[in-house]
């Protein structure tokens, strides 16, 4: 009875000692990080004085800024449900064949190239380099990944549920609706998550291509940010921060909640 408590008091040790050192990881760079930068958020730049609610009302006043949050908001709401339903097609069609770990290396081969290497690559196909051009080289940059996803979940599916429904009398379409797709509500939470995170990285293309100032179809908050950060206006940048962290928090939480549904 001893050794059994102070195995489990070791055991317990280990699990304190592992969550402990990964709290303090997280703390020491996000947490903390954040909480400064929520702190400098209600600050003036150069006096380090408390200007209240002025930073947030300069940001949502400003012009660049609410252009930058509709063209990301635009290319967020297109980018993404193409993402999944075409990604989700061909995971769908390629679940029938059955030794495609061959093909499944070459999914990934997009994210493994590097940005510049992307942009020049298309920078041949698209002459003019718009929000259209931009989607598609996201989509083709991410679809790969996200059928693997797609796989990984359509193979936990149990085949008995299937061909019960099928047994049933139900046809491929109605299989895939009210068995498949249930059984994919996890895959389905992280695939747009994982998506959502992904759709903020596009900042990079877009920049290499247009630079500081691109376009204003493809002008995006990861733009606004570089400018301000360059101009030194860290103040905006903390209260656009803020306000950014809260609205991707909320989505992710309504998300989470309609997912579990």
């Amino acid at each position: 009875m001893n050794k059994c408590n102070r195995n489990r008091r070791r055991e317990l040790g280990y699990f304190l000692l592992f969550i402990g050192m990964s709290l303090a990881g997280v703390s020491v760079f996000v947490l903390i990080p954040f909480a400064d930068v929520i702190r400098r958020s209600f600050m003036t730049v150069m006096s380090g004085e408390f200007a209240g609610l002025d930073n947030y009302r300069t940001v949502i006043g400003n012009q660049a800024f609410r252009l930058a949050v509709g063209n990301t908001l635009h290319f967020v709401g297109v980018a993404i449900p193409l993402l999944v339903v075409i990604s989700l097609a061909a995971a769908l069609v390629l679940s029938r064949i059955r030794d495609i770990r061959v093909i499944k290396s070459l999914y990934l081969f997009p994210m493994a190239l590097p940005t510049a290497t992307v942009v020049i690559v298309w920078r041949m196909f698209f002459y003019r380099q718009d929000f259209d051009s931009l989607v598609v080289s996201y989509l083709w940059k991410n679809t790969g990944y996200t059928i693997v996803l797609w796989l990984a979940g359509i193979a936990g599916i149990p085949n008995e549920l299937v061909e019960a429904a099928r047994v049933d009398g139900a046809n491929g379409l109605q299989c895939l609706l009210f068995v498949k797709l249930p059984c994919l509500k996890g895959s389905v939470y992280t695939i747009v998550i994982l998506s959502f995170l992904n759709s903020m990285k596009i900042y990079r293309e877009a920049y290499l291509v247009g630079g500081s100032y691109p376009g204003r179809d493809i002008y995006l908050l990861q733009h606004t940010f570089n400018n301000w950060y360059v101009n030194l206006e860290f103040d905006k940048m903390a209260a656009a921060s803020v306000m950014v962290a809260g609205v991707l928090f909320v989505f992710i939480l309504l998300f989470q909640h309609y997912s579990q549904r």
